[in-house]
């Protein structure tokens, strides 16, 4: 897998079209960390990581509303591994006028936009969730 940040995007995104409640993929820091985001805003229920048979995944189960209409609208990866996007602090854009998140991968760790922002911290755009 070249791309587990967007292998995680797009199982989530299936998982959201089909009306899945749980969503199991293979662990990796990145993919937790990005879960761990996901969770602290709302946009997912709970994330679990577990050891079954020498591999380790990543239990995510995702939030929906009152009509079974998912929390998450779309994801959008931002930063891929042909083209990298990075922006200082006082450059990091607003998504969906502040409705959504953009996931940061800056010195201090991933962070949110706001969190970035409040930190005066920029970094490498990873993806927009809103």
């Amino acid at each position: 897998m070249t791309d587990p940040i967007a292998d995680l995007l797009a199982r989530i995104r299936n998982a959201k079209q089909r009306k899945h409640k749980d969503l199991y993929l293979p662990f990796s820091k990145i993919k937790r960390d990005i879960a761990s985001i996901l969770k602290e805003e709302g946009f997912i229920r709970a994330y679990k990581t577990s050891g079954t048979t020498g591999f380790d995944e990543i239990k995510i189960t995702l939030k929906y509303g009152h009509a079974e209409d998912s929390v998450i609208t779309d994801l959008k990866r931002i930063s891929k591994p042909g083209r990298r996007v990075y922006v200082g602090w006082d450059d990091i854009p607003y998504v969906k006028r502040g409705l959504g998140i953009a996931i940061l991968s800056t010195s201090k760790g991933l962070l949110t936009d706001k969190k970035s922002r409040k930190e005066k911290v920029g970094g490498e755009i990873l993806c927009y969730v809103w």
